[in-house]
Order: structure tokens, then sequence, then C-alpha cells
């Protein structure tokens, strides 16, 4: 249990627990917060913890083979895992915390971690001997006292040049226009600000940077290291306030709003009506 501001190691599994007693907010918890019903949601979350998704172990292999950190690997070497003694020991592995690769994924992520180390700027980004990763940053929000948390890809040594955050994520498509429109809709703007303020509370660094390495899950296995521009790392920044000063109303009140207790009148969007129209001048054509 955490109950003072700090850097920490710690297993993933604590971290998403939440170790601060009573409560804190990450920027995934911040993300949710401000979706429609997102209070009621976050706070369901937060009572029924879901186990880990098998549709994100690939992606969790690929974070261990890049940052160095994380889950052992477990190679199960049979193309189908539907008889009886593949699927016991599917469990078993799952069970003890690691993740079961089929021959395919097991190829695919070391050579996706291949790709990353030959990057020119990827790979100097995630060299160990540079940095650490999965770093857990605890801090106490001063203008709301909510108690904020941050799991960090990586963490550089703080040396005499830019003190450069980079977040590793996995993707589909790795073009300019891909990413930015995943950072839009999942909110990932928020993250930037976000893990600033963590390195700026704990000393580390007054301006930080924050970039996302993208990368493909397909060959070749493509890299696109992203920064934000400033406006939109402002928008997440007023975002994350909104968040935390929810969180703090929602605390200090214990009501997690959803979608509200009246009657809400609705607008049906304007392609409906102007389907409608298009069907209704077609049919009268016809008759």
């Amino acid at each position: 249990m955490i109950t003072s501001p700090g850097i920490y190691d710690m297993p993933e599994e604590i971290y998403f627990s939440d170790p601060v007693p009573g409560g804190s907010l990450s920027s995934s918890g911040a993300r949710l917060l401000l979706q429609p019903g997102g209070p009621a949601k976050y706070r369901w979350q937060q009572d029924h913890p879901a186990a880990t998704k098998k549709h994100f172990e690939v992606g969790s292999a690929a974070h261990k083979l890049v940052l160095g950190a994380g889950p052992e690997l477990a190679l199960v070497d049979k193309e189908r895992w539907d008889d009886k003694d593949t699927k016991a020991k599917v469990a078993e592995i799952r069970k003890r915390g690691a993740i079961p690769l089929k021959r395919a994924d097991w190829q695919m992520v070391h050579d996706m971690a291949d790709a990353i180390r030959r990057h020119p700027l990827a790979g100097p980004l995630f060299d160990p001997v540079e940095g650490e990763a999965e770093k857990t940053f605890i801090w106490q929000d001063p203008a709301t006292g909510v108690w904020r948390r941050a799991r960090l890809d990586w963490v550089p040594n703080c040396g005499d040049g830019r003190f450069v955050i980079a977040d590793y994520k996995t993707t589909a498509a790795a073009s300019r226009h891909a990413v930015a429109k995943t950072i839009a809709t999942y909110g990932y703007f928020m993250q930037d600000p976000w893990y600033r303020d963590a390195v700026t509370a704990a000393g580390l660094d007054d301006d930080p940077l924050f970039v996302f390495v993208f990368q493909e899950k397909t060959a070749p296995y493509l890299v696109n290291v992203v920064a934000l521009d400033p406006d939109d790392v402002e928008a997440g920044r007023e975002r994350n306030e909104r968040a935390l000063n929810l969180y703090a109303d929602c605390a200090a009140t214990g009501i997690w709003p959803g979608y509200g207790d009246d009657i809400a009148p609705i607008i049906l969007p304007r392609w409906t009506t102007d389907a409608w129209s298009a069907t209704d001048a077609i049919t009268e054509e016809i008759q």
C-alpha cells in the first residue's frame, strides 16, 4: 500500500488494482470518467476488476520484448489449442501469470522487437543502458488533493539531454493519419500531459518531451515516432483537469452518476432524416 509520493517498482497487477488507500486516478481512469455514463462505469470497474483479455496478450508480449520488463512468455508450439492437453497447458501458463503464444505469434513479437531495436530513433529511446522500464509514479494533485498514478513504459536516465517520455503502442496501422485517428478515438492526448505531470511532480524534469512510439503488427513491422501539437497537449491537460475535478466530487459525495435519472430528450442524427427524405422522394416517383 502506497501512502506517499514517489517512484515505485511494482507488478502490473498491483498497479492496476490501485495500491493507494482510498483510491487514486490513472490516465485510463480519467479517460473513462469523461465518457457518457463514465463515473458509474468507472466505479463498477474499480469494484469488479476484469481479467486481462486474451486479445491483448500479443501486445503485452511485444511490450515485454521491447521494454525488457513484463510477464514470462511461453511458446505453445501447436497450431490448434482445442485439444484437452493443450487447453490445460495454456490454462496453467495463464494461471501463473505468463503469456502463452503460438509459433507464429512468438516469431512475430520477436521480429517486432528486432525492428524497434534497428529503428534509428525508437531503438535508442528504449536502450536498456539509457533507462528503465515500467516505473510507477504516485503523486498528489495540488489543485484537487486527488492522488494520481501513472505507469510509464520507459523512464530515461537523467542526463544532459532532453528528458523524453516514450510510450510504446502496437497498432494495425502506424501512418500519421492512422495514429492521429487512434490518439483522438482513445483519448491518448490526455495521456501525454498526464505523464508529463508525473515526471514533473517527481522532480525529474521541469519540461519533459512526450512521444508515442507506434508499431504495426504486420511485417515489416513499421515504426512511427510521433509527438502531439502543443494545442492538442493543452486540450488533453484541460480534459485531465475536468476528470480530476469530477473524480474529487464523486469521491466526496459517494455518487458516481450514469446517464441521469430524468427523461432525456434526443434529436435523431441528421443522416437519419436525410435518408428518410430520400426514400420518400423515391416512393413518390414510383407512385
